[in-house]
């Protein structure tokens, strides 16, 4: 079965850290720019970052850039989300997403992506 499964969610203190894990199964990651999106109760879908298929390009949303690193190893065939400094308006569920792109990676949610995970819940909450 060709899947994406994040795990590493939680409940968090506020300021705390996170990593959550993205792992592919039944195919290989090598190929594939992988995107970390979050949906809050009650708000759209929205791109956190993402990382190109060599991992030598990234791109990261204004709300999350210096607190959040994203990182992967093509051998474990898994992309890593750590989050630090964490805070209450991060609370979300986390999916991750894999598009196969020659190069370059995107953190756009209508853009076309060729797997989706089931997300992971990540609340931040003292």
């Amino acid at each position: 079965q060709l899947q994406l499964v994040e795990s590493g969610g939680g409940l968090v203190q506020p300021g705390g850290s996170l990593r959550l894990s993205c792992a592919a199964s039944g195919f290989t990651l090598d190929y594939y720019a992988i995107t970390w999106f979050r949906q809050a109760p009650g708000k759209e879908r929205e791109g956190v970052t993402c990382i190109s298929r060599s991992g030598g390009s990234t791109d990261y949303a204004v709300a999350v850039k210096g607190r959040f690193t994203i990182s992967r190893d093509n051998a474990k065939n898994t992309v890593y989300l750590q989050m630090n400094s964490l805070k209450p308006e991060d609370t979300a569920v986390y999916y991750c997403a894999a598009a196969r792109l020659p190069f370059g990676c995107m953190i756009a949610p209508g853009a076309r992506y060729d797997y989706w995970g089931q997300g992971t819940q990540v609340t931040v909450s003292s």
